[in-house]
């Protein structure tokens, strides 16, 4: 369920917001979701998985948390990051 080098990097190449950025609000949201939907593949093979559940459940919480944060800091970036990773928000 984890990422391995590869997907991260180019997960981080594309959502950086500058050349040496690796752990912005944004980064991190990206790669929670890469790995939400992994797991979520998963979770619809075994259902009776109940501890990669609650780890689900639990990294659920966190992107939604990261999520607060970019949109209180700037609208437009919330909107942006939303509308380009495909998700409610």
């Amino acid at each position: 369920m984890s990422l391995d080098t590869a997907e991260k990097q180019k997960l981080i190449n594309s959502y950086q917001n500058h050349g040496t950025d690796t752990g912005s609000a944004e980064v991190q949201v990206a790669m929670l979701s890469e790995r939400i939907s992994k797991l979520s593949g998963h979770l619809q093979k075994n259902s009776h998985d109940y501890s990669s559940r609650k780890g689900l459940l639990k990294m659920i919480g966190q992107r939604k948390r990261l999520l607060t944060y970019v949109r209180e800091k700037s609208e437009k970036r919330f909107t942006d990051l939303v509308g380009k990773l495909g998700i409610r928000g």
